[in-house]
């Protein structure tokens, strides 16, 4: 079996539960995407960009760096997370330009998480992340394997 199955059946391994699986299919693209919007506040210097047509910010940073995981790990998976990831950064530029983009962030951050433990509550298993913080990407890997599965892609 190669590393990104033997992943995604460790992770389903505390992910069996229907009540738990739809909490995930909310809260795991939502804290993703929370996680993208905070990044993408913090001030980029602007000494550090070349080409002014290129809106760099340590947000696409991160997601650059993220894909790289997912690429070593399946190139339809990074595929498809890259698609998701523009989706983010998109609707990122649209709510950083409201009043309290930040609150907005942190608002959903915190309710997901509420919501993913609640949801770890009925499973009855701890979040995988608590064995190895590598599961905080298989997370959204894992549902992205289940819509890839879905359009008959395989990894």
């Amino acid at each position: 079996m190669n590393k990104i199955n033997s992943l995604l059946n460790a992770y389903g391994e505390s992910h069996k539960n229907a009540t738990n699986k739809l909490i995930h299919w909310i809260c795991v693209p939502a804290i993703f995407f929370s996680i993208v919007g905070l990044v993408s506040m913090i001030p980029f210097p602007s000494e550090l960009i070349i080409y002014k047509e290129i809106n760099l910010s340590w947000a696409l940073i991160a997601l650059l760096l993220v894909l790289i995981y997912y690429v070593s790990l399946s190139i339809p998976l990074a595929v498809g997370m890259f698609l998701f990831s523009i989706g983010c950064l998109f609707l990122c530029s649209k709510i950083n330009e409201l009043t309290y983009p930040f609150w907005i962030y942190l608002a959903l951050f915190g309710v997901s998480w509420v919501f993913q433990f609640i949801g770890h509550n009925i499973e009855g298993k701890k979040p995988s992340f608590l064995k190895d913080v590598q599961f905080l990407l298989i997370g959204p890997a894992w549902l992205m394997h289940f819509i890839l599965k879905k359009i008959n892609i395989s990894l």
